[in-house]
């Protein structure tokens, strides 16, 4: 009887409070946790992050793509599950949504992030459902109390204090021109 109660007591956990469930499963050697609000919590991925890389091998020190998770409380769960209803949008399975995943590309010239690809993920950090190429966002147009400026801003910040990790995790080559541009800084 002891057994089935904390299997019971495990199992609400998992089902009925998605934060602290997914919180457990982000490794913080991978991913970089920055802010909190209400209904969720931001990271992103500093293992995976880095510039684009050309079709020549160029590294383009002006694009940084860069994944990122958001881990939602029951609130959020049950407000992307009412929104999806009011778009006549699937529902099926969302009853085990814990947030989602979205990939970014800032364009560091003209100052916008494009979410690239958005992922509502599931307990295991399956798939439920995805967007692709959305509207680009302008970083200038974000507030400073913003909740997304705020983690765009911290994400950029980052990649500034670590650009030579960046530049070594890109698989590419930098341009004699960025080569020398970098030395004198």
């Amino acid at each position: 009887m002891v057994g089935k109660k904390i299997f019971l007591t495990i199992l609400c956990l998992i089902f009925f409070n998605g934060i602290t469930y997914a919180d457990q499963q982000i490794p913080p050697e991978i991913y970089q946790w920055v802010q909190s609000s209400e209904r969720m919590n931001y990271y992103f991925n500093k293992e995976q992050m880095g510039y684009l890389v050309d079709s020549k091998g160029k590294i383009d020190l002006t694009k940084l793509e860069v994944p990122t998770l958001c881990t939602y409380d029951q609130v959020q769960i049950q407000d992307v599950i009412q929104k999806r209803r009011w778009r006549n949008q699937s529902t099926q399975n969302y009853n085990l949504l814990v947030g989602r995943a979205e990939y970014l590309l800032f364009d560091l010239t003209k100052h916008t992030v494009t979410v690239t690809r958005h992922e509502d993920l599931d307990y295991a950090w399956g798939i439920l459902d995805f967007e692709e190429n959305l509207e680009p966002v302008n970083l200038d147009d974000l507030s400073v109390s913003s909740v997304e400026g705020r983690f765009y801003r911290a994400i950029l910040d980052y990649a500034a204090k670590h650009q030579d990790e960046l530049i070594a995790r890109s698989k590419g080559e930098l341009s004699k021109e960025d080569q020398k541009r970098l030395r004198k800084d």
